[in-house]
């Protein structure tokens, strides 16, 4: 498993929520055809993807959908629940925790904390927010956030390590250092904005670029 790509997972993650849908559409079955066209990929890449991890359908009849869903939630260790640690409750931080999508599919947040004395002791859907002081000092969570600044984010990052959580999303657009045995993600949204920038840029099939005057 440790050879997967993440390309791979993020797709796998994408074919979870085409069950989904297709599933509500009252179907019983589906083909890699069908997963590829909503996708926007070839069926041979969602075969290669998914025999990465089994077998679980039948040429010329396609994959039984309830049975990949559970096949792909378990992969996804989607078939446990996960408690998570919100660090920083501005506007990135509090708008995670007011989605509810996250506890449907299994990511409970439990606790949430900050640094500004204003904010500490609010309660936020729920939740009390906590000194950052206390992150060290705490154990069991399994995933920790970082929607703080850029100047905090290592500092909460070794926060977070000591207190052993072994997964973490950060928000902060810059990198971070972990031990071998964490997991990291970074949501970069300026880059991603930046990424847009640089597409609109180019020239486009089909249409001239305006000439400045």
């Amino acid at each position: 498993m440790s050879r997967i790509s993440g390309p791979t997972v993020r797709r796998l993650s994408h074919y979870y929520r085409v069950l989904q849908e297709v599933a509500l559409e009252g179907r019983r079955m589906v083909s890699s055809q069908m997963l590829a066209d909503r996708e926007g990929i070839t069926s041979a890449q969602v075969r290669k993807d998914l025999s990465s991890f089994g077998s679980f359908g039948r040429r010329g009849l396609g994959y039984p959908i309830d049975h990949l869903r559970t096949e792909i939630r378990t992969i996804l260790g989607l078939d446990r629940r996960w408690t998570v640690a919100v660090v920083g409750a501005g506007h990135i931080g509090s708008a995670l925790l007011a989605y509810t999508g996250f506890e449907q599919q299994g990511f409970d947040i439990v606790a949430v904390f900050d640094s500004e004395d204003s904010r500490v002791g609010q309660v936020i859907d729920g939740r009390t927010v906590r000194p950052v002081s206390e992150i060290a000092g705490s154990e069991g969570w399994d995933m920790g956030v970082i929607a703080t600044p850029v100047r905090a984010a290592q500092d909460v990052d070794d926060a977070l390590v000591a207190a052993v959580v072994r997964g973490i999303l950060n928000f902060a657009p810059r990198k971070l250092k972990v031990p071998e045995w964490v997991a990291l993600r970074t949501v970069d949204m300026t880059m991603e904005f930046e990424s847009l920038s640089f597409a609109l840029s180019q020239p486009r099939p089909g249409k001239r670029r305006r000439e400045r005057t």
